[in-house]
C-alpha cells in the first residue's frame, strides 16, 4: 500500500476498467433486465451541500449493485433539466 494516496493513479485505473468493460454503456438490445437512473446536475441558481454529494454517492451506490447483479444498466449523470434556469444565471 502506498504512504499517500494518488487521485491520478487511482482515477486512470478505474476509468480503464470501466471503459474496457464499456459500463458507461447500456446495450439496447440487452436480454437482461434494464435499470437506469437519470439524475440533472445541481442547479446553478442554487449552493452546493452536502445533501448533493449524499445523492449522487446513494444513486452511485445503487447502480454499482444492479451492475454487480447481473442488470443492464446505466447511470446518466447530468443531464440538464433546467435549461431556462442555467441560462438566466450563465
Amino acid at each position: 500500500m502506498e504512504k499517500q494516496y494518488s487521485a491520478k493513479e487511482v482515477e486512470e485505473k478505474w476509468l480503464k476498467i470501466y471503459r474496457e468493460n464499456e459500463f458507461f454503456h447500456a446495450n439496447v438490445d440487452s436480454p437482461k433486465k434494464p435499470f437506469v437512473i437519470v439524475i440533472p446536475p445541481p442547479n446553478v441558481t442554487g449552493i452546493l451541500h452536502i445533501g448533493h454529494a449524499l445523492n449522487s454517492t446513494i444513486q452511485d451506490v445503487l447502480v454499482r449493485k444492479a451492475r454487480m447483479s447481473g442488470l443492464n444498466t446505466l447511470w446518466v449523470p447530468g443531464t440538464d433539466h433546467a435549461g431556462i434556469a442555467t441560462q438566466n444565471v450563465v
